[in-house]
């Protein structure tokens, strides 16, 4: 009897320590789980991804699912995760789970690291992920190195794998061009791939905007349904890739675009895939853009628990045609206008060859003399005399052909070394990948701001994708230009940072020609169009707000689009970072007085347009009329802003239901930034409702007259 109980319980042992070696591994936030199992063949299993499942042994149901991190050359149909060749000449990959491990970074931060290896070839990957618990964002990357004694070649390098197993899926992609950024298009996927991918280096999202929105079972809602919004934090190349099998199963691949960019990974070398982020959401698009918001603020945006300043930019008043008293002259419409500063635009520099046109002196980093004879420091000085801020234009990392740079220096320029160049701007792209040229670069700053420690501000701009793509630097390892360009650059803002931690910047790319989180580390904020018609920036921020907040999305009032009123233009951009690029002598004093208002508004309803709660009420896209709110974290104070764009001729009109106040508590109602003499129309103005009426039966804040504006303000009583 004894033997029996001794092999009974040796039995058990075994049988624990075959399911200690099969565990369930679960990342979670708040509402989302992404779990993955080991099983009987050692390999590692996504099992489940969606709503949060709170019952520990409800696991032990779940289906075996999807390979987590599927590999090429063995038994999968389909785009794999990675792609290897090994120096013996062999194409294949096995990854086999080795370990886990798990661990809190900070209060609601956890991160989980899961240890893959061939057991045939020296190689490892390790799968990292970290989920803000309170935000319900996961950040997920991949880390590959091998102990060959030859270099392995890789081919495929994803930093997530999603497998997801549903009825249907709808995917939104922002897409556009040069003033036409991040219009969102929605279509159902089918079996095949549907990839968004851009190949242009530098300016990276011209045409793609690095992140999406897929909606599960139907097509995308705002406030229900099942949907995975994601990004990549890669200022370069990037490549998303949904596929749906045969199965009807979808993967979700992203990370670096390998276009043109096999990497020869040698002995001990990590190569650490760029950091997808994604949140998965219960209640539509909004709650999502939520998540991201707030994850945004917490942990990834530079300065994302500071505010932010409103300025006055030089660019659309003077373009190149300045010199020092135009600018103090627009210094005083800055103090006029109660801005924080005033920002000076391209144009300020070269000498041999001054900077009168986008054609010539890009790379020649000193002061025009003809125009500024006196230097940056006397504009400093101005400026605080007048007790503003002074910010300045650059665009480090580009050249013009005719410049002293390029005369001195044309090893540092990327261009094929026996082919005419091809310019897009008039401009060329520094090498990057070459630590001269990233001293260089760092200099710019860093030269400026020793000389001239009053700069407050840098616009860093970067106007052309790589073209001409040869490295002098790199010489037989070509196919690392596109990534060692991003990692140099990164090397140099690292820098940047590390002397200057309090410095903040504008990523402005021509646009949202660079939009990730990984750039907005060292960037407080990012210019998302050149295009500032109101009207066109009404849906170009609609699609920006779906992953970044309005302290990162830098809004300007402008001359575009003259046939719409000074107050549509700025209540439009009061939806962002506000800044102003106009003359005051070309406003009357009415408009001059309305502006006025207006940034003081803004900086009184600053913690709820920068800090709150974004509901997008009713979509540009919907038709004639658009509405988007933002709410305080505490729920006191709301600000809503409400458009008429074309309605048609006695168009009937609904009430906007407004979201995010509290049911019970009373609200006061009350139009802002009216023009001077101009009585508000609202009949609800002045009046108290209770959250419960305003979001149940809501406001009549459209009306038939085209291109007018309201700005409607709500306080808890």
């Amino acid at each position: 009897m004894r033997k029996v109980i001794l092999l009974w319980m040796c039995l058990l042992g075994m049988s624990l320590l075959r399911a200690a070696d099969r565990p369930f591994i679960r990342i979670e936030t708040k509402t989302a789980s992404l779990i993955y199992r080991v099983v009987a063949d050692g390999r590692l299993y996504q099992c489940y991804l969606g709503k949060k499942l709170t019952h520990e042994a409800d696991l032990v149901h779940l289906p075996a699912g999807t390979e987590a991190y599927l590999t090429h050359g063995m038994k999968d149909y389909f785009e794999p995760a990675i792609r290897v060749l090994h120096n013996d000449g062999n194409p294949s990959l096995a990854l086999k789970y080795k370990s886990h491990e798990q661990k809190a970074l900070a209060p609601d931060v956890n991160e989980t690291v899961i240890t893959l290896e061939d057991e045939q070839y020296p190689v490892t990957v390790k799968l990292h992920y970290t989920a803000y618990v309170a935000e319900n964002v996961i950040r997920t990357y991949a880390e590959i190195c091998h102990a060959e004694k030859k270099p392995v070649t890789l081919y495929n390098y994803a930093s997530a794998m999603l497998h997801l197993d549903r009825a249907a899926y709808y995917l939104t992609e922002f897409s556009g061009d040069w003033a036409s950024e991040a219009h969102a298009q929605e279509q159902p996927l089918a079996f095949g791939k549907k990839v968004l991918d851009t190949k242009l280096g530098t300016r990276a999202s011209m045409f793609c905007s690095p992140f999406f929105v897929l909606s599960l079972d139907g097509p995308a809602s705002e406030n229900a349904g099942d949907v995975l919004v994601g990004t990549l934090g890669w200022t370069g190349n990037f490549r998303f890739t949904f596929e749906v099998d045969n199965e009807q199963k979808l993967r979700l691949l992203a990370g670096i675009n390998p276009y043109a960019s096999e990497y020869e990974l040698k002995q001990g070398e990590v190569f650490r895939t760029p950091d997808f982020y994604f949140t998965y959401s219960t209640d539509g698009m909004g709650q999502a853009s939520r998540n991201f918001h707030d994850w945004a603020r917490n942990h990834q945006l530079k300065d994302g628990g500071k505010t932010r300043m409103t300025l006055l930019n030089n660019w659309e008043a003077t373009y190149f045609n300045f010199d020092e008293q135009k600018l103090v002259t627009l210094m005083d419409d800055a103090v006029r206008l109660g801005v924080d500063m005033f920002l000076l635009d391209d144009g300020w520099f070269a000498n041999k060859y001054p900077r009168s046109s986008d054609k010539q002196g890009l790379g020649d980093w000193q002061e025009t003399t003809s125009k500024l004879p006196h230097g940056i420091g006397f504009l400093t000085d101005e400026a605080k005399k007048r007790g503003i801020k002074f910010g300045i234009w650059i665009e480090p990392e580009m050249v013009n052909p005719k410049s002293e740079l390029y005369e001195r220096h044309k090893d540092w320029v990327i261009h094929l070394p026996n082919r005419d160049e091809y310019y897009f701007r008039n401009q060329l792209v520094l090498d990057l990948s070459n630590p001269e040229v990233q001293d260089y670069v760092f200099g710019v700053v860093d030269g400026l701001l020793t000389k001239y420690p009053d700069i407050a501000f840098f616009k860093w701009d970067c106007n052309s994708p790589i073209t001409n793509i040869y490295s002098v630097y790199l010489k037989d390892r070509q196919s690392h230009l596109y990534i060692d360009y991003v990692r140099g650059l990164y090397r140099v803002l690292n820098r940047i940072q590390a002397k200057y931690p309090d410095l903040p910047m504008m990523l402005c790319s021509g646009g949202g020609g660079r939009s990730d989180y990984e750039a907005l580390r060292y960037f407080t904020e990012f210019w998302p169009s050149d295009n500032t018609d109101p009207i066109e920036r009404l849906f170009i921020q609609w699609g920006f707000s779906q992953v970044f907040p309005a302290k990162a999305l830098c809004a300007h009032v402008t001359t575009w689009n003259s046939g719409t009123s000074v107050k549509f233009r700025t209540d439009v951009a009061m939806m962002g970072k506000l800044g102003f690029d106009i003359k005051l002598s070309d406003l009357n004093e009415k408009e001059t007085e309305f502006c006025q208002g207006a940034v003081q508004n803004y900086n009184r309803l600053k913690p709820a347009i920068l800090e709150g709660d974004l509901y997008r009420l009713v979509s540009p896209y919907a038709g004639n009329h658009t509405s988007s709110m933002y709410v305080t974290k505490d729920k006191s104070r709301a600000v809503v802003f409400a458009f008429d764009i074309y309605p048609r001729y006695a168009e009937k009109t609904q009430p906007v239901r407004l979201q995010g106040i509290e049911a019970d508590k009373m609200y006061r109602v009350r139009e802002i930034n009216l023009m001077p003499g101009v009585q508000t129309s609202l009949p609800a103005d002045g009046k108290v409702f209770s959250g419960e009426y305003l979001m149940t039966v809501g406001l009549p804040l459209f009306s038939t007259r085209k291109l007018s504006s309201r700005v409607v303000e709500v306080v808890a009583e």
